[in-house]
């Protein structure tokens, strides 16, 4: 569906890249290996980008640095359409319904740094998770959005030893309780 709106397939990667997760962060070079297309392709929608000033840009030694402006008029408007294309948004709508004690859920894995995946990698933070319902809430959504649910169950406990040393890039905090 976004192919259809968007047709370059360079500014879909660099809006899945910057605006699905706000704290990711990249230089021409990175993009251009992570992406698997030529840089000129790469430099041209970053300028276009940040002429439209979606993008900000920042020096780091010898780099120059992108990021989402998060404060663009237009972010929220980019980041619920992405969210609607991979379907994250049926998904935190259906689990966040009567499974127990929620308390937050995270978008993990490929999707959370950005990179297209037809994964949707979930941890679960809470407490009596009602895991039947949880299952089959994550089957009804697997189906209506075409895309495998991957989700992990866990404590406070578990996810601050499992979240230790991972980057805000590689967290994206979904829902909040």
């Amino acid at each position: 569906m976004l192919e259809t709106i968007i047709t370059s397939r360079t500014r879909i990667h660099l809006l899945l890249k910057f605006f699905l997760n706000s704290n990711n962060k990249a230089w021409l070079r990175s993009l251009e290996s992570e992406f698997e297309e030529s840089s000129n392709a790469i430099r041209h929608e970053l300028i276009r980008m940040e002429k439209a000033k979606l993008l900000i840009s920042f020096p780091q030694g010898n780099k120059k640095i992108y990021q989402a402006n998060t404060h663009h008029p237009l972010y929220p408007e980019i980041k619920s359409l992405l969210m609607k294309h991979f379907g994250l948004d049926k998904v935190i709508e259906r689990v966040t319904i009567k499974i127990g004690n929620l308390e937050e859920v995270y978008l993990v894995g490929k999707l959370a740094q950005g990179q297209d995946s037809r994964l949707i990698d979930l941890w679960i933070v809470g407490v009596e998770i009602d895991k039947t319902f949880l299952l089959e809430i994550i089957e009804k959504a697997e189906n209506k959005i075409g895309r495998k649910i991957r989700y992990m169950i866990l404590n406070k406990e578990e996810f601050k030893e499992l979240s230790n040393g991972k980057s805000k890039s590689e967290l994206l905090l979904l829902w909040k309780a």
